[in-house]
This record gives structure tokens, C-alpha cells and sequence, in this order.
């Protein structure tokens, strides 16, 4: 890795690029959205359309942005990353010094994968998978009773449950007839009780998935699940299946009736397009739906490599991010899909982008000077017009919003009502919140004004199929990781998450009793379990 410029303020083009955003593109100049603007500032790539005339950036803008990705050599890092370059590192300092290959779950395609080890194991996982699938529908592979199984419990947290619960609701429309899913992550007792209510545990399988093996919230669910089947006299051995790193302690055929592996050089919430989210998936729809997942998210990873800003749709999308984050000041940013089936969309980008990028150290352990990772969030729109987009539209934060739609519905079960249908007026309320932001309103009545210059981009597709799942999904993966890059931060660990694992450690012990973990009466700890009323004294 290259240690030419080691923060975002050090880059050669940053000085030009500060000085154009102190007058950013005027998005509210009556006559500015033109048609010839609206056709140039468009780019497509594996079924998508991103459409971003809505922004605040010029072509000088666009120019200095195209330098920006280039003198951070942004395209490069990628390319190397997807060779199986160590990207998963802070130099100097005890970190998890590993590959980070997820594409390489989903390079099966082509005749020379970017790094063939990786994706052979990947493939053997897929000719596993067909082994699997191929068994439970010629019956070698049935209950105790020699029953099929018909239904799945996927019981996983993080990036173990986010990215492969919003995949599956997104192509739910795709199920296989007679097949169901249900998950479990919380740790509150309720979430795995609701679940094994709605269930047939006889015909049932648990596909429990944790790399380590030692994931405290999925082993108290998979507890919970087995003796759920002992209770009901079955062998939770004979529906337990396992997605977990070799040699785990989950890597145990003796307890679990099959077991698929993901390995150290995919991180959790880069999983869903390895055996994390296949499973799963091909047990709802089928290997044929996830093959064309797989292969709609390789061609976004193809495309990612592309040295042209504008015609590199992750890398633009990553730019636009940095643009309005780092330059223009916007702290948040809104992930809002015209669309039912990405209702959970947006819950898994927020673990993707917030724990890849919200750090405040560099690839060289020294502290940031600039901002890093924004604050994601996002709800499936019409609903969200009913809710926060007042603020969107007249509030004192400026939000930058990706709108997500599709010109066609799922299911094609639609009526004409008032003279158009509902996926068009589904469509028509996207395009028309997109102009809305940007141009805003004029008006004598100050309460009736709507600023105007609220950036935004549409990414719009022909219809939200498996493929075009797998596209979107990669188009946010690479995003992430090229901003990440551009930042000089280390998007692949997450060791935020564990300092509150520490101390949930040391809160349990003290709830059994125990004091051998640093907590005494007068801890903290001891403090704040008094006052929360679970321990007296």
C-alpha cells in the first residue's frame, strides 16, 4: 500500500476542491436542469441508471473529483483489493492484517477470476450448496419422520443477519412455493419466542451463522432453538446446520447436520453474496435466483475497476458522498428506496457504511483531520414523505438523499386508478421529490419556501430481480470501500464493537455474583446495575 498522501488534506487537487465549495453548483437558478444537463450527468452500469443533474457539482467540480479519485488512487486500491492485496491493516500497530476478498464470493463468471484461490473456494461452496438443495428435493435429505423440510430459521446478528435478511426480503417476491424464512438476532428472549410460535419445528431447519463460532447473541439464540426441539422430543442435530469459519468451534458434524464455510478474508457485513446470505437464500428460491444474484453483483465489481469517474458508477456515487461529507459539510446522508421490498435495505447499509467507515484513526493509526464516515439512515419512500421529509425540504440540516426506484413493480399486480397506475404513481412521486429538493420553491409566504439545493441522486432500474439485487448490493459495497480509501481509513475491522462486548462481560458476572472481573461494590459497573434496579445493596 502506497503511504504517498496520508489524509484527504495533503492531496494535491483538496486545495481546489475546498475553493470551489465555498460556491457550490446553484441548483435553484431558474432554467439550470437542463435537458442537455439532465443527459450528461447520467451513467449506467449492470442494470442501473444513476442520475445525478440533481447534484450540487459542476464539470470543474467533476474534474477536480476525477483528480481527487486519481491522485488517491482509488481505482488501484481496488483493483488490489479484489487481487487479494492485505487491505484489512493499520500499519505499525496489532491489527487483523488480513485480504479482504468478498468479491471473490460472486467472480465465478468469467474464465480469469481477479484472484482465483479465493473464488475456487467459493465455487466448491457453491457446488456444496447444490449437493444440499439436490438432496432435499430428491428426499435423501428429510426429518426424522422422513418429512421435507419446508420452512428455516436463519439465526444470526450483524452482518450475519442484516445484509442476508434484507436481500431476502427484497427478492421475497421470487420464493420458491411451499418455502419460508424467519430469522433471529435480537438476544431479547421475544424475538426467538415469536419466531418458534409461528413454526413447524418438525419440519424445520436452523441454519445458525457465525465465523468465530463464539458470537455471544447467536449461541444464546441457537441454545434457545434447540431446546426448543428437545422439548418437542426432536434431534436439534438432525436440523442444525452451521455457516462458520474452519476450525471453528462450530465446525462440529456431530452437532450440526451440514456445514458451509466462509472464510477470514470476508468480513461480516461484506457476507451477504458468500455462503452467509447463499444458504439461506437458495433454500427460499433456489440456485438459479442466486446464481443471477451472484453474477449482477460481479458485474458491479467489473464495472468498479473502470478509471473514468463518469462512467464508474460506484466509484461517482463514492465521490458525490465525499463531495457532499467533506467538502459541502453534510453530516447525514439518506438511503431512500421507492420500493416495499428494500424496507430493510437501509438497515443493513447502515452497519455496512457506519461500521466500515466510522473511524477516526488512518491506515497509520494517527488521528483524522477531517470527518470520516456520515451518518446513514433511510426508509422506503411514499411512507417517508409522510414522515421526515419536512425536514428534508425545509429543515435547517441540509441531508443529501439516494433515491432508489424501479420503472417496473415485482409482481406486475397492479390497477389503473384515476387514470395511472400505482407503480406510476409509485415512480412519479420519486422523480417529482428529487426535482423538489434541488430547485425548491419561491413563494411571498416564508412558511410556503422551500430552499432548494438539497443534492440528490436517483438510481433507477428496470425492475428489482436478483440480479439487479446483486448489482445494488455491490454498488454499495464498493462506495463504501472507495470512500473508505479516499479517507485513508481502514473500512475492514470493527473494533468499536468490542469494548461494550468487555464490559457486557464483566455487567454479567457481576449480575451471577462474581467480582473477579474488576467490578467491586463501588465499580461502575455495580453503580449503574443498582440504579437500573437489577442489583440491590
Amino acid at each position: 500500500m502506497m503511504k504517498r498522501w496520508q489524509a484527504l488534506t495533503d492531496v494535491p487537487v483538496y486545495p481546489h476542491l475546498v475553493e470551489l465549495a465555498r460556491h457550490p453548483f446553484d441548483l435553484t437558478i431558474p432554467g439550470v436542469l437542463t435537458p442537455a444537463r439532465m443527459q450528461q450527468y447520467c451513467c449506467s452500469a449492470a442494470g442501473f441508471d444513476l442520475l445525478y443533474a440533481t447534484q450540487r457539482v459542476s464539470d470543474e467540480t467533476l474534474a477536480g473529483l476525477q483528480k481527487l479519485a486519481d491522485q488517491c488512487l482509488l481505482v488501484e486500491q481496488f483493483r488490489q483489493m479484489r487481487r487479494g492485496a492485505v487491505m484489512n491493516r493499520i500499519h505499525g500497530y496489532p491489527s487483523e492484517d488480513r485480504q479482504v476478498l468478498h468479491t471473490a464470493c460472486r467472480d465465478l463468471f468469467g474464465e480469469t477470476p481477479a484472484e482465483p484461490a479465493a473464488s475456487a473456494q467459493a465455487g466448491r461452496e457453491i457446488a456444496r450448496l447444490k449437493v444440499f438443495l439436490e438432496e432435499l428435493e430428491n428426499g435423501t435429505l428429510t426429518n426424522g419422520q422422513g418429512l421435507p423440510f419446508d420452512t428455516m430459521i436463519h439465526v444470526g446478528i450483524g452482518g450475519s443477519d442484516l445484509g442476508p435478511r434484507s436481500v431476502y426480503e427484497a427478492l421475497r417476491a421470487y420464493g420458491r412455493p411451499g418455502r419460508q424464512v424467519y430469522f433471529i438476532s435480537n438476544v431479547d428472549p421475544d424475538d426467538a419466542a415469536a419466531v418458534l410460535r409461528q413454526v413447524n419445528l418438525a419440519t424445520t431447519l436452523v441454519n445458525v451463522v457465525s465465523k468465530s463460532g463464539t458470537t455471544l447473541e447467536t449461541l444464546t439464540n441457537e441454545t434457545l432453538v434447540r431446546r426448543a426441539f428437545e422439548q418437542q422430543g426432536l434431534d436439534p442435530c438432525r436440523h442444525c446446520m452451521a455457516v462458520t469459519g474452519t476450525g471453528s468451534p462450530m465446525d462440529n458434524p456431530a452437532r450440526y447436520l451440514r456445514s458451509f464455510y466462509m472464510f477470514d478474508y470476508i468480513g461480516g457485513r461484506y457476507s451477504s453474496t458468500s455462503m452467509v446470505g447463499a444458504v439461506m437464500l437458495a433454500f427460499a428460491l433456489g440456485i438459479e435466483p442466486v446464481l443471477e444474484f451472484l453474477e449482477g453483483a460481479s458485474l458491479m465489481d467489473m464495472a468498479a475497476e473502470g478509471e473514468e469517474l463518469q462512467q464508474n458508477m460506484p466509484l461517482l456515487l463514492a465521490m458525490l458522498g465525499v463531495w457532499n461529507h467533506s467538502f459541502l459539510g453534510a453530516s447525514t446522508v439518506a438511503v431512500l428506496p421507492y420500493s416495499q421490498a428494500l424496507h430493510r435495505f437501509a438497515a443493513h447499509l447502515q452497519q455496512c457504511d457506519m461500521e466500515s467507515n466510522g473511524k477516526s484513526v488512518s491506515r497509520y493509526g494517527e488521528q483524522v483531520t477531517l470527518k470520516t464516515g456520515p451518518i446513514l439512515w433511510g426508509e422506503p419512500g411514499t411512507n417517508g414523505q409522510h414522515a421526515f421529509y419536512q425536514l428534508l425540504h425545509q429543515g435547517t440540516e441540509i441531508v443529501p438523499v439516494e433515491f432508489i426506484g424501479f420503472r417496473h413493480s415485482q409482481y406486475g399486480e397492479d390497477i389503473e386508478i384515476e387514470g395511472s397506475t400505482s407503480q406510476q404513481k409509485l415512480v412519479a412521486n420519486l422523480l417529482a421529490q428529487s426535482l423538489a429538493m434541488a430547485m425548491g420553491q419561491e413563494s411571498e409566504n416564508p412558511n410556503r419556501r422551500f430552499p432548494g439545493n438539497r443534492p440528490n441522486v436517483i438510481l433507477l432500474a428496470e425492475r428489482l430481480t436478483p440480479k439487479v439485487m446483486g448489482a445494488l448490493l455491490a454498488l454499495y459495497e464498493a462506495k463504501i470501500v472507495f470512500q473508505g480509501f479516499c479517507w485513508n481509513i481502514n473500512s475492514f475491522d470493527q473494533e468499536g464493537v468490542q469494548l461494550g462486548k468487555v464490559l457486557a462481560g464483566r455487567v454479567l458476572a457481576l449480575m451471577r455474583g462474581q467480582r473477579e472481573d474488576g467490578g467491586g461494590d463501588s465499580s461502575p459497573e455495580m453503580s449503574l446495575l443498582k440504579m437500573a434496579g437489577i442489583a440491590k445493596g
